[in-house]
């Protein structure tokens, strides 16, 4: 593991690191930013909780630590934030035309089908070799949360359902809450996981609801004016598998926001709060 960038921010430290990922078989960058408390020197410091967030389609590590303004919430509420990127990369790694599969699109699943099996595993990238990398080496905690934005929110809330009690909270912004029922995720799973739609239902957030055995509660932000709300988004489709399987959500809409950082960062700070109190409680 190599660090490649190291920025003060907000009495912490911005950072960037690289490594070779064997879950993935390619080299990963992932960004985290330690917050002061993390300073193990300090005698009142020491190791913190870790958000960790998952950003949208075309998108990198870069994207939320230079948009999103988290890291002043972060230094607040003494909490660290990792940042993977979106999917594999590398000469060797699949990809394909267009902006909505491939690089910058791993949609967090695993995937079954060739090419992208030998590559496409961000599921078990981000919930099992990242945190162990990063528990290994950081002075950070076991005590975990995962949000994130459109793809990252589909895919902090599927990583949430599919592994109850590895996260002590979920949030998400603009998420594809029911990728098996919109264009983005159709063409995506199709590619990933074949044509068979019953294997969708593993990684289709309304799905999971239906079926979820821990009952973590579900926030998720969402502008009213997403220009990709009812073609890609439906958060009306989680409310109400949320409704019926009784499942705590809740579904917060913002009259005039987009889908963009302009949105996450009017509200970023209310999640980081969200989490740091989940993540204190279960310390």
């Amino acid at each position: 593991m190599q660090r490649i960038e190291h920025r003060a921010c907000f009495g912490g430290w911005q950072d960037v690191y690289e490594h070779a990922s064997a879950t993935l078989g390619c080299t990963m960058r992932f960004a985290i930013y330690l917050p002061p408390q993390a300073d193990v020197s300090h005698p009142q410091h020491g190791p913190v909780p870790v958000l960790y967030w998952l950003s949208g389609l075309t998108c990198n590590e870069q994207n939320f630590i230079t948009k999103a303004g988290a890291q002043r919430y972060a230094a607040e509420h003494g909490i660290a934030i990792v940042c993977p990127d979106t999917s594999p990369r590398g000469d060797d790694v699949a990809d394909a035309e267009g902006y909505d599969l491939g690089k910058g699109a791993g949609f967090y699943v695993n995937a079954t089908q060739a090419p992208w099996a030998a590559h496409y595993r961000m599921h078990d990238y981000v919930v099992e070799e990242l945190p162990a990398l990063v528990e290994a080496n950081f002075p950070v905690t076991a005590s975990r949360a995962i949000s994130g934005h459109s793809m990252g929110g589909h895919g902090a809330l599927v990583l949430a359902l599919r592994n109850p009690g590895r996260y002590r909270s979920v949030s998400a912004f603009s998420p594809i809450v029911a990728p098996s029922r919109v264009p983005w995720g159709e063409k995506a799973l199709t590619a990933y996981l074949g044509g068979d739609r019953a294997t969708w239902s593993a990684w289709d957030a309304c799905a999971l609801v239906e079926q979820a055995s821990e009952k973590l509660p579900l926030l998720v932000d969402q502008g009213g004016d997403d220009e990709f709300l009812d073609g890609q988004l439906r958060p009306q489709l989680l409310q109400a598998a949320a409704v019926a399987a009784r499942h705590p959500l809740q579904l917060r809409m913002h009259p005039g926001y987009d889908h963009s950082y302009y949105f996450i960062a009017s509200f970023i700070g209310e999640h980081v709060a969200h989490h740091a109190a989940a993540l204190r409680g279960g310390a």
